[in-house]
């Protein structure tokens, strides 16, 4: 009768560890929309370094919508590579002024492409704080975007415009900048 029992208690002990498992990161712990680490890609995960792009745009509440963009457009590794890269992150009420159904209809996986043109148009290579765009103004220089384009930089005041989007908040990560913006960057 011992050695059935044996088989049990091992049988349980084997089906209880092969049913946990860890999280891999702390957004998988904390139930986030998206990895902030793509598969493939090296990211220290703990609570002392800085998180990257990716990561810290993931655990905002105001950047579900881009977030979700960034996935559909498959272009994760973008914002966690080594950088600098200043990405002009629009806000969920950035997407909301876009007329209805243009996020839905983006998101949609034949639109990928597009998707992806429209998102890397928000990132330039290098680090561009608020004040490193000022001085970039009184130059009279544009900036160079990941696409190709370059966009007009103006200063109204005290804000901080981006081809006509202004910049609400900066946040500085471990491969680069965030601008917060209040308008998604459209072709003119």
């Amino acid at each position: 009768m011992k050695t059935p029992l044996k088989f049990l208690a091992f049988g349980l002990i084997t089906l209880v560890v092969a049913s946990c498992s860890t999280p891999t990161n702390k957004t998988e712990e904390a139930g986030a929309v998206a990895d902030a680490t793509p598969k493939g890609q090296a990211s220290v995960v703990d609570d002392e370094s800085a998180k990257n792009i990716l990561q810290v745009a993931a655990s905002s509440p105001d950047h579900t919508t881009l977030v979700a963009a960034v996935t559909a457009a498959q272009i994760e590794h973008v914002l966690v590579n080594a950088g600098p890269l200043t990405v002009f992150a629009p806000n969920n009420a950035a997407f909301e002024k876009l007329p209805a159904g243009t996020v839905e209809n983006l998101l949609k996986p034949e639109n990928k492409a597009q998707l992806a043109t429209i998102l890397t148009r928000h990132a330039a290579p290098g680090s561009y704080d608020v004040a490193a765009l000022k001085k970039m103004v009184a130059k009279g220089r544009t900036l160079y975007m990941a696409t190709g384009d370059y966009l007009e930089v103006t200063v109204d005041g005290d804000d901080v415009l981006i081809n006509g989007c202004k910049i609400i908040g900066t946040i500085n990560t471990s491969n680069g900048i965030i601008n917060v913006v209040d308008q998604v960057i459209l072709p003119k």
